[in-house]
């Protein structure tokens, strides 16, 4: 029996069929559900079955439980954790269901995790970088081990420093302060996963800034986002996160006080202007 994965895309075919040359250019050019049709007062059976399954899968990326304990099933995959000597710090969220319903305490680490962090990390380094599982364990899973190898040999082949990376359970923007604060980094770099929308739940967020302090805000930040296979790619990402950082590095500011700046080889990557990640 066909399962509803490989039915959907069989009806969209069939339904295509019968658009015009116009609305497939117009479709093609988002993931956004343009001219989907409708059946009376109500959407198309196809239609509906989408939005339920990107809902369930929305919810899913939201509610899932990060997990990096070895000999189990690894978001991260237990080879790409082992290779990077990740380990796990956690906020003063003691839960998922606190984590949501507290964002102040995703932006502290709790007493232990800033323990750990003094013990196990190197200070002063000229990136630093942190995994936040935010709002999408999923974003994260699927971004990541493809993002992080790009930011590192890059950073190696500017002659840059680059801290332990680590990675955080409950997790928001502002715990980037903190990160400063214990670490003391020329630029620290947040990579977490974003609130997903009904078009992907796959989207990861890079936030970043210059030498952060405990009363920063997202004033002093800068970010990208939409970083996914159908938004900005990851070798596009990575581009991006490293010329930023080699800006703020110069010119030792970020955010409002710095512009990004886009080179010939990421000028078609899309530059969102509104992201959803957990603050």
């Amino acid at each position: 029996m066909a399962s509803c994965d490989d039915e959907l895309p069989q009806r969209r075919d069939a339904l295509e069929s019968d658009l015009s040359e116009l609305v497939k250019k117009v479709r093609a050019q988002t993931p956004a559900r343009l001219l989907a049709g409708r059946s009376g007062a109500a959407y198309r059976t196809h239609t509906q079955l989408e939005l339920r399954q990107a809902h369930a899968a929305a919810r899913d990326a939201v509610r899932t439980e990060l997990n990096l304990l070895p000999n189990s099933t690894n978001d991260l995959g237990e080879e790409f954790a082992r290779q990077w000597n990740l380990f796990e710090v956690c906020s003063q969220a003691a839960s998922k269901d606190e984590y949501l319903l507290r964002p102040d305490l995703g932006r502290h680490l709790n007493d232990a995790s800033r323990a750990e962090l003094s013990r196990r990390c190197t200070t002063g380094r000229d990136l630093q970088i942190a995994i936040g599982d935010g709002l999408s364990v999923t974003a994260v899973a699927r971004q990541v081990p493809q993002l992080l190898p790009l930011l590192c040999d890059g950073a190696h082949t500017r002659g840059w420093s680059v801290g332990e990376i680590f990675v955080i359970r409950y997790c928001r923007v502002g715990i980037l302060n903190q990160i400063g604060e214990l670490l003391t980094p020329k630029v620290a770099v947040l990579l977490i996963g974003e609130r997903p929308g009904l078009a992907t739940a796959e989207s990861l967020s890079a936030y970043m800034a210059y030498q952060p302090k405990t009363l920063d805000t997202d004033a002093n930040r800068n970010l990208i986002s939409n970083i996914h296979a159908r938004g900005v790619s990851s070798e596009q990402a990575a581009r991006r996160i490293l010329d930023l950082a080699d800006s703020m590095i110069k010119t030792r500011a970020s955010g409002c006080q710095l512009r990004e700046e886009l080179t010939p080889s990421t000028q078609n990557a899309h530059v969102p202007t509104i992201s959803r990640t957990a603050r």
